[in-house]
């Protein structure tokens, strides 16, 4: 069973940076597809990135494209998203995801672990 556990977020004025932080236990994330989504209320969770075994970020959503970096440390078997140049728009609970499979996917439906969220504010 693979638990996944975020850390990090908080209250940012826009223009900064933050780097949340997803723990992952039960697995290692070389075997597993990480990715981030995020979700505001009343919508849709919605993909940000994701980062597949070898360790290549993946894909990015183009709203954070050039903005946002998915990474890991594979020797504290975590996986990070920094964000920089923050608007009040990537305001958000960031979930991180796991799944066994080697391909990455930006549909949710894919993703066979949750961890519980991380709320990001980005204050105007």
């Amino acid at each position: 069973q693979v638990q996944l556990e975020e850390s990090g977020g908080g209250l940012v004025q826009a223009g900064n940076s933050l780097r949340i932080s997803c723990s992952a236990s039960g697995r290692t994330v070389t075997t597993l597809t990480m990715a981030w989504f995020r979700q505001t209320s009343g919508k849709e969770r919605e993909f940000v990135a994701a980062i597949d075994w070898s360790g290549a970020p993946s894909a990015y959503a183009d709203s954070v494209k050039g903005r946002f970096a998915i990474s890991r440390r594979e020797t504290v078997n975590t996986v990070y998203l920094r964000m920089n140049a923050l608007k009040p728009e990537d305001t958000a609970v960031y979930y991180c995801a796991a799944d066994r499979s080697q391909d990455y996917s930006t549909d949710d439906g894919s993703y066979e672990y949750w961890g519980q969220g991380t709320q990001v504010t980005v204050s105007s």
